[in-house]
């Protein structure tokens, strides 16, 4: 019994010791930290999307407050009323917001434009496909359709669409974190800006395959025509590798390229006339 009485009384002073040990060393080494970081830490959403370059949230928060100043420093999911505010809580001018900018998938290749031609039993993963095939639909540029930008989006902002097969953007809820952007192994997302009025036009298709060969994979190809170029009136239009792209810079979303395009390779976020009729 004594031995029991004694091994607690031993085993409590070592807890003692060792707690006035780490209480000395916290007091120690411990550091002062600017109040404003946690100020600024809870206007965030604390996702740590990464989408400002930096580790997560409470790093933007100490870079911001170690600035003095919010130039350079770009929240993506921040409203410009969440700006204002920090810059208040710094005590400086506030910045411009940057422009709003929504995810694009530059795939058109749906179930009905790419048959499949092979079976896959991997792991549902387009990392891990495109390492180890070409995809089951044949095409080595298009969406693999397994979903990795979706289970990567911290903002629900991506999800599959069980008739197409590729993924869909809600431009609602799409911050342009850019997580998607990264996670594609085939780099079909592309971050645009979100245009005026939510007016933007894109080429939906990656493929640098010859005409006939796109086509022949898909049938919303971009075969590198060139009838998008002529019809659009600001040049803002490249044929380049086969691949027509839209300069999102000189793009005034007239839209006129829409039906121009005789695949439906170029997608507009709003309601295009006889865009239909030109796929036919």
């Amino acid at each position: 019994m004594q031995v029991f009485i004694y091994t607690v009384i031993l085993l409590g002073a070592l807890g003692l010791v060792g707690a006035l040990v780490l209480y000395l060393t916290a007091r120690r080494f411990h550091v002062e930290e600017d109040p404003r970081i946690d100020d600024i830490a809870a206007l965030l959403p604390g996702a740590n999307c990464g989408g400002c370059g930096l580790k997560g949230c409470r790093d933007f928060a100490t870079r911001c407050v170690t600035n003095g100043s919010l130039e350079g420093m770009h929240c993506p999911v921040s409203s410009s009323e969440t700006l204002a505010e920090m810059a208040r809580i710094i005590g400086v001018e506030p910045c411009a917001a940057a422009e709003r900018r929504i995810a694009v998938l530059r795939c058109n290749g749906s179930c009905d434009a790419r048959g499949e031609l092979y079976t896959y039993d991997g792991t549902r993963s387009c990392a891990i496909m495109d390492a180890v095939a070409v995809g089951t639909r044949g095409c080595a540029f298009g969406c693999l359709g397994c979903g990795d930008c979706v289970d990567v989006c911290r903002f629900g902002a991506i999800s599959l669409d069980s008739a197409t097969g590729l993924p869909a953007v809600d431009a609602d809820k799409c911050t342009a974190c850019g997580a998607c952007v990264t996670e594609c192994p085939r780099k079909l997302i592309e971050l645009r800006p979100a245009g005026r009025r939510d007016r933007r036009v894109w080429v939906a298709c990656s493929s640098r395959e010859k005409g006939a060969s796109a086509r022949k994979t898909c049938s919303a190809a971009c075969i590198g025509c060139g009838k998008c170029a002529r019809t659009c009136p600001f040049g803002a239009i490249e044929i380049k590798n086969n691949l027509a792209y839209i300069d999102p810079g000189k793009c005034k979303a007239c839209g006129k390229c829409v039906p121009a395009c005789p695949t439906g390779a170029i997608l507009a976020s709003f309601s295009v006339p006889n865009q239909d009729a030109a796929k036919q």
